[in-house]
């Protein structure tokens, strides 16, 4: 059964009727603008990097207001007819996956449970690539009404953000008093087999950083798959600064009061997070036989994406498109290659994977720049927060 999936009214040309005008892409000084005809096929990049995992916004619109990533208030939308719609979104999954070798797909936002369209979009998806894995980042909030839907749509699996298991914490944290929603969103996600279910957790110096412990503890007893991130420069306040921040090793040292760490010996496979199994530490609050080896049994895994202090740059497999089809070849680059105008304008798939080419050869090597270092002082952070990237 196919999915019908609508288009917005175009000005003459295929102009969106409103909407943003693409941000200026020019390439870094000494590099051509064109990949080059002997270059790798593929998303490839100048650092023998290929890009085979996509990640896709689908709306920059989010109901929480998270304070590492949006601001209070004032943030304004993009206009529907700037955003892709559910065909755009499908022929450009299509072009990435037919012809330019992405092997998975993440669904992300902004929220992408706030587009009404959004389990046909998958359904669509699906039914043109049966063998995708296809994920999708969510908050979580209204989850619960609409999990079995996704599943039965396609969705393969699901990431909720969860940074606090308490109330007051967690409305500090979103600005929004949502927590029962979220948590039964998770629940509704294991119910519906979209695993393995993983939680995405962000700490903040004096906000939630003592609760990580308690937070892995009911993940694992649950067998949800932690993760730890630590924050990123891409607030929409500007606010970040690298003495606030939680690292990985205060992350791993945090823990260790209550589990011991080891290193999973899955391969990390270019994945953000580096997996630890996870033990139960002899005496902690949580160990019924304060006499038990530490080294007991594997409770389950925790992950802990640390792309500020130990980055994981050279191993990139990620290309991003935003909400209104613009090619992002970084996370934090400050350039950005127009799609969706090219394809609005009749472009046949070979020249959209020709556009997309281009734009992943001019991949920096780190952080939008050409060496490594969220703190180096030409760092600049990207002006778009994560929001409106898609994470």
């Amino acid at each position: 059964m196919s999915v019908q999936l609508g288009i917005p009214q175009l000005r003459e040309g295929g102009v969106p009727a409103s909407g943003s005008q693409p941000l200026p892409a020019a390439p870094a000084a000494g590099v051509p603008a064109r990949r080059p005809a002997e270059a790798p096929a593929g998303l490839a990049d100048r650092y023998g990097r290929r890009a085979t995992d996509m990640r896709l916004s689908l709306t920059d619109k989010c109901n929480l207001r998270c304070t590492y990533c949006m601001p209070a208030e004032g943030l304004e939308w993009l206009s529907k007819q700037a955003v892709m719609t559910g065909e755009e979104i499908v022929r450009i999954v299509g072009i990435g996956v037919d012809r330019l070798g992405v092997r998975e797909l993440r669904l992300t936002g902004g929220e992408p449970l706030v587009r009404a369209d959004l389990v046909d979009i998958i359904a669509a998806l699906r039914q043109a690539h049966p063998g995708l894995p296809i994920s999708m980042t969510t908050n979580g909030v209204g989850l619960d009404r609409k999990a079995a839907a996704l599943k039965a749509a396609g969705l393969t699996r699901i990431n909720v953000s969860l940074d606090s298991l308490h109330e007051e914490t967690f409305a500090k944290l979103t600005r929004r008093p949502f927590l029962d929603r979220v948590l039964a969103g998770v629940d509704a996600a294991w119910a519906a087999g979209l695993g393995p279910v993983k939680l995405n957790a962000v700490l903040m110096r004096g906000i939630n950083d003592t609760e990580s412990p308690s937070l892995l503890a009911w993940a694992l007893e649950r067998g949800y798959e932690l993760r730890f991130i630590e924050q990123m420069p891409l607030d929409a306040d500007h606010g970040w600064t690298r003495r606030n921040m939680i690292t990985a090793a205060e992350i791993r040292e945090l823990l260790s009061a209550d589990f011991v760490l080891s290193p999973d010996p899955r391969a990390r496979d270019g994945a953000p997070a580096e997996r630890f199994e996870v033990r139960r530490r002899a005496g902690s609050s949580g160990d019924a036989s304060p006499s038990a080896d530490s080294h007991g049994p594997v409770l389950g895994t925790v992950g802990i994406i640390a792309s500020v202090t130990e980055p994981f740059c050279s191993d990139c497999r990620r290309t991003r498109i935003t909400a209104e089809g613009k090619i992002m070849s970084c996370l934090f680059s400050r350039e950005e290659f127009d799609l969706l105008g090219l394809l609005r304008q009749g472009a046949s798939d070979e020249q959209l994977a020709e556009r997309w080419q281009d734009a992943m050869w001019l991949k920096p090597k780190a952080h939008g720049m050409d060496h490594v270092g969220l703190d180096a002082p030409d760092f600049v952070q990207p002006d778009r927060s994560m929001s409106a990237i898609g994470g």
